[in-house]
C-alpha cells in the first residue's frame, strides 16, 4: 500500500521580520500571509530552420507583494517602519521575512520555511471601521522583496515521509 504523505495545514504558522543586525521588528503576531510566489516569464527564441515552434528560454523571476495581515495592538511597529521608509526617508530599512509552518503534530519544527530577502514595505492598510462591526480590526502591511526562497524542515527535506 502506498504511502500517505499527510498535508499541511496552512493556520499553524509564525512569521517574522528581522534587520541584517538580527534586530526583531514583529514576529508570530499574523492572522493571514498571501503572496508567497513566484513568476517566471519565457523568452521565446526563433531559431533559423526551426519552423516547428520556438525555444524558449528561462526569463527573469518576478515576486508579487506579500501581504501580512493581522489584528490591531498597541504596538505600532508595522507603521513605524513604513513610515521610516516613506516620510521620513530611510529608504534602505530593510528586513528579512521569515515564513515557517509547522506540522500539526510536530508543533515544535517547521517543515517549509520561506524567506524573504530585503523586504520593503510599500503599502500599509488600517483597520476598518465601523460601530456597527463586532469582528477584530484589522491591519495589513504589503512588502515588496527582492527573492524568495523555500527551506523544507524536518523530516521532510528530502520530499519522502
Amino acid at each position: 500500500m502506498a504511502e500517505f504523505n499527510p498535508l499541511f495545514i496552512p493556520f499553524r504558522f509564525r512569521a517574522s521580520l528581522t534587520s541584517d543586525e538580527g534586530a526583531l521588528l514583529c514576529q508570530g503576531l499574523f492572522s493571514e500571509v498571501s503572496g508567497l510566489e513566484a513568476s517566471m516569464t519565457p523568452k521565446a527564441h526563433k531559431e533559423g530552420g526551426r519552423n516547428w515552434g520556438e525555444v524558449q528560454l528561462s526569463g527573469p523571476a518576478v515576486f508579487p507583494p506579500v501581504v501580512l495581515k493581522r489584528g490591531v495592538t498597541e504596538i505600532a511597529d508595522l507603521w513605524n517602519w513604513f513610515d521610516l521608509t516613506t516620510r521620513q526617508a530611510n529608504y534602505g530599512l530593510r528586513y528579512t521575512g521569515v515564513i515557517e509552518v509547522f506540522h500539526p503534530e510536530q508543533p515544535d519544527e517547521p517543515v517549509l520555511i520561506w524567506t524573504l530577502e530585503n523586504a520593503l514595505p510599500t503599502k500599509f492598510k488600517g483597520p476598518d471601521l465601523s460601530a456597527t462591526a463586532s469582528q477584530v480590526a484589522v491591519e495589513e502591511l504589503h512588502l515588496v522583496h527582492e527573492g524568495l526562497t523555500l527551506t523544507r524542515g524536518g523530516k521532510f527535506k528530502t520530499g519522502g515521509g
